[in-house]
C-alpha cells in the first residue's frame, strides 16, 4: 500500500473471478462501514472475503493503488472506489421475463435494489400471470416489453423462462434493445457477441458439491 489513492484501470484484460471477488470485498467493506469501521487492512479484507491477502492486493493492483503504507485502507474511500468500478455508483433499471415462482421470487428480492438494480418491468408469454403483482410490478404481456425498455432506458434484461423459450426471449430482448443479460434457464442461449450474457444453472453448482462429497468419501 501506498500514501494516498490513485484509480487507474488497466489495459491488461481483467479476470473474471477478480471481479466477480470484487463484489464480495464490496459487500464485506459495507458490512465494516455500517459498524462504524474506519480504516482496515489486506488482511481483514482477505478474512472476511475468504481468501489470501495478497490475493486482495492483487485484485485491487488491477485498478490502481490504494491505502496508506502502514495505515491500511479507508473503508469509505475504498468502498466508494470499488462501487464505482462495479458501476454501482449509479441505478440499473432491469426488466425480468418470466412470472413464474422462480420469476416472482426475483421481482420480489430486496438484494437487487440495494445494491443498485430495479426491476422496473415483468413479462411473460403465458396469459394467466399477466396481471399479477409482484410489490409494485405487475406482469405485463411480452407486446409491452419494447415500450417499457425505451422509457426507462433499460440495458438489463433477466430470463427465468423454461429452457424452450429461453433462446426466443433472449433474442427478443436483445431486438428491444437490451445490451446485458443474465439466464437462469438451463439452456445455453446464442446471441450477438457484442451482447454480454451470463448463465446462472443453480443444478451445476449442486453438482460441483456433490462432485466435492463424492471425492471426500473416496478419498476416506
Amino acid at each position: 500500500m501506498v500514501r494516498g489513492t490513485r484509480v487507474i484501470v488497466k489495459t491488461t484484460k481483467i479476470p473474471e473471478a477478480t471481479i466477480m471477488r470484487l463484489a464480495v470485498y464490496s459487500r464485506f467493506l459495507e458490512h465494516l462501514r455500517k459498524h462504524d469501521t474506519v480504516t482496515t487492512s489486506s488482511g481483514t479484507i482477505a478474512e472476511g472475503a475468504g481468501v489470501t491477502p495478497a490475493q486482495v492486493r492483487k485484485d485491487l493492483a488491477y485498478f490502481g493503488e490504494f491505502g496508506t503504507r502502514g495505515v491500511g485502507y479507508n473503508v469509505e474511500e475504498l468502498c466508494g472506489h470499488i462501487r464505482r468500478i462495479l458501476g454501482l455508483n449509479k441505478k440499473w433499471p432491469s426488466v425480468l421475463v418470466g412470472a413464474g415462482k422462480l420469476g416472482s421470487a426475483l421481482a420480489l428480492y430486496e438484494g437487487f435494489n440495494i445494491r443498485g438494480f430495479h426491476i422496473v418491468g415483468v413479462f411473460d408469454v403465458d396469459p394467466d400471470p399477466v396481471g399479477n403483482r409482484f410489490g409494485s410490478i405487475k406482469v405485463l404481456p411480452m407486446e409491452y416489453l419494447d415500450e417499457v425498455i425505451e422509457k426507462e432506458q433499460v440495458q438489463i434484461g433477466i430470463i427465468t423462462v423454461p429452457a424452450v423459450a429461453a433462446q426466443d426471449v433472449g433474442e427478443r430482448l436483445v431486438e428491444a434493445g437490451i445490451k446485458a443479460i443474465l439466464n437462469f434457464s438451463p439452456h445455453v442461449i446464442n446471441l450477438p457477441v457484442d451482447i454480454i450474457v451470463r448463465h446462472v444453472d443453480f443444478s451445476l453448482h449442486l453438482e460441483v458439491l456433490t462432485f466435492n462429497l463424492n471425492s471426500r468419501r473416496t478419498i476416506k
